[in-house]
């Protein structure tokens, strides 16, 4: 799927750059970041859930690409993303409509990209 390949390919050559020329602090932001998806109390499907609602309550499309992505490997259903998406659209309001319908969009091109 072209803007899954995409998305993935200039992630990771932003953050190679990033981590190469970054400072400390960043380094240890992204290394934050990472470690705190990985499985522990929560599970990793949970936060990436969580991650889904959080990224689209702030509106950050990118995010949720992203964590669409990674809650597909974490096999959630269908079903599942429009509970995610109707908890983002509770808690965020009517402003997050407009990255309800990217999200949807991009889900079912994952989908049909099968």
């Amino acid at each position: 799927m072209d803007s899954l390949r995409e998305f993935r390919e200039f992630r990771e050559k932003a953050n190679r750059t990033i981590i190469r020329d970054g400072n400390a602090d960043t380094k240890k932001f992204f290394a934050l970041d990472s470690s705190a998806f990985r499985e522990g109390a929560i599970g990793t499907k949970t936060k990436e859930m969580l991650g889904l609602v959080a990224s689209m309550v702030l509106r950050c499309d990118d995010c949720i690409n992203y964590h669409i992505a990674k809650c597909k490997e974490e096999k959630v259903t269908k079903e599942e993303f429009y509970e995610i998406f109707n908890i983002a659209l509770v808690v965020g309001g009517s402003i997050v409509i407009p990255h309800f319908r990217r999200a949807v969009m991009f889900l079912e091109e994952l989908e049909n990209a099968k």
